[in-house]
């Protein structure tokens, strides 16, 4: 079995990018972290790190251990946490993962004044457009925007916003091509797409009835706000979550085509391994992201899907 003391040496050193800093940090001599260390990759027979006076790089093994390291470290703490009881008051770090535009739009504001709210929490949030796996990578949370839904597995799955798609382009693009009345009559327009492959817009209305429409490619963004500032220049139809494009709508730079439609919109979701959502630090982290995130954003730029 290994020690776990040794395993927080190794992750101390990697996260901090050095024996230095983290024996400033943890307040151990360095050269008794490198001796835990070298004793830990002895025992494992394994190189963790490449070390010289004047280098330091974590080799690929290394890496790999890391992440799994770090997830033993937190099942420790977490069965610190409950040996311990700490009820009373929120404490212990909670780690957020989130995609760069929900970390941009929503979180930025949001975190801090969670972290001013409970300042025993020490909350870590971590930016990345790859898919995590936060079970394996020690994560508590993650937010995660889909337009497909998400697959059954054993995290915890809340759903918190469902933001559904409108058909909008600029007022002078309308004038230009007439305001379509009925679906059939958007057929052919100049269509502002997400993705080379799309080829309808597949939309609803709010008597259960399913139409699609077929607009003709005139320009491909796989990003929002590409895709809004190529409306608002006249160029075509997007296609965009609403409450991304309501604002521009209340300005005037947009004018939503076929107002009692809908396409399919962005759901934003939080997820938690079941074992780290009891903790009571993640618990309230957990249940205040889902109240502030559950409310509409207020002339924000809706983020992007994953």
């Amino acid at each position: 079995m290994l020690n776990l003391n040794d395993l927080l040496v190794f992750v101390q050193v990697v996260d901090h990018g050095g024996f230095a800093a983290a024996g400033r940090a943890l307040g151990i001599p360095k050269s008794t972290l490198s001796k835990r260390l070298s004793e830990l990759e002895k025992a494992i027979g394994v190189r963790l790190v490449q070390r010289t006076s004047r280098s330091f790089a974590v080799t690929e093994i290394g890496r790999d251990f890391h992440r799994h390291a770090a997830a033993m470290l937190i099942e420790a703490e977490a069965a610190e946490h409950v040996i311990k009881g700490r009820l009373a008051e929120p404490s212990g770090t909670v780690r957020i993962t989130a995609s760069l535009p929900i970390a941009q739009f929503r979180l930025a504001a949001l975190l801090p004044r969670l972290a001013t709210r409970y300042p025993k929490v020490h909350i870590m949030l971590d930016v990345s457009d790859r898919f995590v796996d936060i079970v394996q990578e020690g994560f508590d949370i993650a937010i995660r925007n889909h337009f497909a839904p998400l697959p059954d597995t054993d995290l915890v799955q809340r759903r918190i916003y469902y933001d559904p798609a409108w058909l909008v382009a600029s007022a002078d693009y309308i004038r230009e091509k007439g305001m379509p009345s009925r679906p059939q009559e958007a057929n052919g327009l100049d269509g502002l797409m997400a993705s080379s492959s799309d080829r309808v817009w597949t939309l609803h209305d709010g008597e259960g009835a399913v139409a699609e429409i077929a607009p003709s490619s005139r320009y491909v963004a796989n990003e929002t706000v590409s895709l809004r500032e190529a409306a608002r220049a006249g160029l075509g139809v997007a296609c965009l979550a609403s409450s991304f494009c309501a604002p521009l709508i209340e300005s005037g730079a947009l004018v939503r085509i076929l107002p009692g439609w809908t396409a399919r919109g962005v759901a934003t979701t939080l997820l938690m391994p079941h074992r780290r959502g009891q903790l009571p630090s993640v618990r309230v982290v957990a249940d205040h992201l889902i109240a502030e995130l559950s409310q509409r954003p207020q002339g924000a730029d809706l983020i992007n899907a994953d």
